[in-house]
């Protein structure tokens, strides 16, 4: 009898391969030390607008370009919208109607509604804006980096001195950004920390992670 050796496959984890070491203060830092921020950016439905609204609009993202000295990356993130929440209120406000014509036709939209859900997906579009900071590397002497490894509190102390620095800069871009988008009548706000997990989880894990419910975004509004 051959007796067959059984080999396990090590299933390799996703954060092996990202080049984030950790979130801090609100701030996504690479492995190279380099900062990302986040903001997330209200919608505008261009097609709905005069064509002097168009021009106005189009000149007034040329000029939030221009004035860039740094390179941003744009993100649209796509994600199923969980509306059952939102369906279950809507029956609850039905079964309290006591205009007959109100609640038959409030029936008839629950209806269509529930069946849009059942044969297609809605999909929910939110925008990001990515700002990095990229910090010029720092060469120590010989007795610098004897003295670090000597005493270990100093080389945290100045790791922590460094991200505060390059957090200030990294604050200002995001101002200046913030601000051009504001002038293109545009809604936004940094992401926090736990916005940023949840983010960053979402978008590598597609299988595992929820989908957006309609109460998180409720008050918020940067969707269209």
């Amino acid at each position: 009898m051959v007796e067959m050796q059984r080999t396990k496959t090590k299933v390799e984890s996703t954060q092996r391969y990202l080049k984030i070491a950790e979130i801090k203060d609100d701030t996504i830092i690479m492995k190279d030390g380099s900062l990302r921020a986040v903001v997330a950016v209200s919608s505008t439905n261009f097609a709905l607008k005069s064509e002097d609204e168009q021009n106005a609009l189009i000149a007034a993202y040329q000029s939030f370009l221009n004035s860039l000295d740094f390179p941003v990356q744009i993100l649209i993130h796509s994600r199923v919208l969980d509306i059952n929440s939102y369906l279950e209120k809507l029956k609850g406000l039905m079964a309290g109607q006591t205009n007959e014509l109100l609640r038959i036709q409030m029936n008839e939209y629950v209806e269509y509604v529930a069946r849009l859900v059942e044969y297609s997906s809605i999909m929910s579009k939110t925008f990001y804006v990515v700002i990095p900071y990229t910090t010029a590397p720092v060469k120590e002497n010989f007795t610098g980096r004897l003295r670090k490894i000597l005493n270990p509190a100093l080389s945290i102390a100045s790791r922590e001195e460094d991200f505060e620095k390059a957090k200030l800069k990294l604050e200002e871009r995001l101002n200046h950004v913030v601000g051009g988008l504001g002038t293109m009548g545009l809604r936004s706000f940094v992401l926090k920390t736990p916005e940023l997990l949840e983010l960053l989880y979402s978008s590598y894990n597609f299988e595992t992670a929820s989908p957006l419910h309609a109460e998180s975004i409720k008050g918020i509004e940067i969707s269209e």
